[in-house]
């Protein structure tokens, strides 16, 4: 049986975060999970993995404090994969507790997806989207202005 994703299914642990990675490629999650955990913070973070959603309701999982869907540039599956996986999530867990991620954006040439499809879809949800290639670092983007942040991914 599959379950709807709820944000307040378990209360909150005090300095904990938990982070859910989605997205169709498992290295790319594996290497983006890495590069959060090697941040010093003051909290304790934990990151966790899925293709997509919805996980299976047998599986007892911790509270989840942020929803990072993971939109690959070049792959029209990671976006179909995205679209279908939203659908299976709460709409409460939208009130700052979604974010999308596009990787590939580097190399638009090469880009299967339109940056602006992406744009549209983060703004339907009103939720952040971030612009990342791990080579370079991480970029912010509210929406269509995007500023360089500090690169804290590599």
């Amino acid at each position: 049986m599959m379950s709807v994703l709820r944000p307040l299914d378990k209360l909150p642990s005090l300095n904990t975060a938990t982070i859910l990675l989605v997205g169709t490629e498992d290295a790319l999650l594996q290497q983006l999970a890495d590069s959060m955990l090697k941040e010093d913070c003051a909290s304790e973070l934990k990151v966790h993995l899925a293709k997509s959603l919805p996980l299976p309701s047998s599986v007892n999982r911790p509270r989840i404090d942020l929803i990072v869907f993971v939109v690959n540039l070049h792959s029209k599956y990671s976006l179909q994969n995205t679209e279908e996986s939203l659908r299976h999530v709460d709409a409460s867990f939208f009130l700052g507790k979604v974010c999308f991620l596009a990787t590939g954006a580097g190399r638009e040439s090469h880009c299967s997806i339109h940056r602006h499809t992406v744009v549209k879809l983060a703004h339907t949800y009103q939720s952040p989207l971030l612009y990342c290639d791990l080579e370079a670092g991480v970029q912010w983007c509210d929406h269509g202005s995007l500023q360089t942040r500090a690169p804290g991914l590599k």
